[in-house]
């Protein structure tokens, strides 16, 4: 009797343990996973509860901005339990941006410029996204420079969703009555014909065709700095270098087309609002410009026929140009960080971004979709895509708007024969430098 009873204690023990064992391990298996396979049950409906997603980005125009409410859309369909609720800032971004992120208001998921991307992954306002990032989201399918400009200390904050570079646009006409068969290739070739593009047609004694129109900032005449071996700052983001002799040499080229040479005009001293204003006249022979051009001279000149072309370099082989890039980044204060990770996954990823990149007005940052558009075999944007491998992100380190304010303003008093390039640059730096408390 004593032993059938021990005998059947020892079962219902076993029992017990055995119930227990398995709702445990039932239990640890429904925990498996890091936060972004969790994440991708609740988007796909293995949760009921509904979450809202706070998006922050600027105003654009109203094609783009019903493209992109496409794009929300899509999302939405596919993650019926994640709403997502756009809330732009139409004026003074970054600074309504960093008021909101200091007083903890600000979005879950916003855009972040490369040139302002620096400063604000250093001070951790913003999630790594490391830890969300699995092998399917190909990583390697991004454009390296553009996906790079995000990267702070070993770490990946933001997926850059969009971008653009710098290309010469050129007038088919006026090549065709200058003799000239295609676009130049070195420096020497663009100052050369420059001086055959730039006319005075009405025989008053002064140009009213320029071979070029160019812009004084940094955003363009940076190119020649780095195309002629200098650089803008070094890597600890204190050290201005734009005073230094291969940056002065590359400046001053460039400036010498306006002021030596008498082949270029800048928009402002004909009446235009920007380069590609001042190109959709007519007048000039070239511009160096980005692919919102396109739509724009479409829209406003369809009578220009024009070509567009890798950007020329000082040899003809070291090219260089500018990446303008935007991602969508996470706040290190996200109320649902799961389902913004979901959010940035979809808008970088392929299907977001094919709808997203589909007119053409920015460019896929992902070269697959780039593919997948054949962007790369479109006349017109072939070369800003070719330009991706080798741009230069639009970024200067931590202080940004010093070191590219103080080159501006020094620049204008250039232009206005008040300096010369060495002085200016001089001054540049030295004020930069104190600014930042060098």
């Amino acid at each position: 009797m004593r032993i059938k009873r021990w005998r059947l204690a020892v079962m219902t023990v076993l029992v017990v343990l055995a119930m227990v064992l398995a709702a445990c391990g039932s239990s640890g298996q429904g925990d498996q996973g890091s936060g972004d396979q969790q994440a991708d049950s609740g988007a796909q409906g293995g949760s009921t509860e509904k979450v809202t997603v706070t998006l922050t980005g600027w105003g654009s125009s109203p094609t783009e901005t019903e493209l992109f409410m496409k794009v929300l859309d899509e999302f939405e369909k596919k993650h019926p339990n994640i709403d997502v609720k756009w809330e732009p800032i139409n004026e003074n971004y970054m600074d309504v941006l960093q008021t909101r992120l200091v007083g903890g208001q600000a979005a879950d998921v916003f855009y972040l410029d490369s040139s302002e991307a620096p400063a604000m992954m250093s001070r951790g306002l913003l999630e790594p996204l490391d830890g969300y990032i699995k092998p399917e989201d190909d990583l390697a399918d991004f454009e390296e420079n553009l996906l790079n400009a995000f990267r702070w200390e070993g770490k990946i904050y933001g997926l850059p969703k969009d971008y653009s570079t710098l290309a010469l646009f050129y007038n088919k006409k006026l090549f065709e009555e200058a003799g000239l068969k295609e676009p130049p290739k070195t420096w020497d070739e663009l100052l050369e014909y420059a001086k055959k593009l730039t006319k005075d047609t009405n025989g008053d004694g002064k140009p009213d065709q320029w071979g070029l129109a160019i812009q004084h900032g940094l955003d363009r005449a940076g190119i020649f700095i780095y195309g002629n071996g200098g650089e803008i700052v070094d890597e600890t983001g204190k050290d201005v270098r734009y005073d230094e002799p291969a940056a002065v040499e590359g400046v001053q080229w460039y400036v010498d087309l306006a002021l030596k040479h008498k082949v270029a005009v800048r928009p402002q001293d004909i009446g235009a609002g920007w380069t590609g204003d001042a190109f959709g006249k007519g007048n000039i022979g070239m511009v160096i410009e980005g692919p919102w051009a396109i739509p724009f001279l479409k829209d406003n000149y369809p009578e220009v026929e024009y070509g567009v072309a890798e950007l020329p370099s000082k040899d003809g082989q070291n090219k260089v140009t500018y990446a303008f890039t935007v991602a969508y980044v996470m706040n290190k204060q996200a109320k649902n960080k799961e389902a913004a990770w979901e959010l940035i996954r979809y808008l970088t990823g392929k299907d977001g971004m094919k709808t997203w990149t589909s007119l053409g007005i920015a460019l896929p940052s992902r070269k697959s979709v780039a593919q997948a558009h054949k962007y790369d075999q479109d006349p017109l944007r072939k070369a800003f895509i070719a330009g991706a491998a080798y741009a230069r992100p639009w970024q200067l380190g931590l202080h940004f708007a010093v070191i590219n304010n103080n080159f501006n303003n020094q620049m204008e008093a250039v232009f206005a024969g008040q300096k010369s390039v060495a002085d200016a640059l001089k001054e540049a730096a030295a004020t930069a430098e104190k600014e930042i408390g060098r």
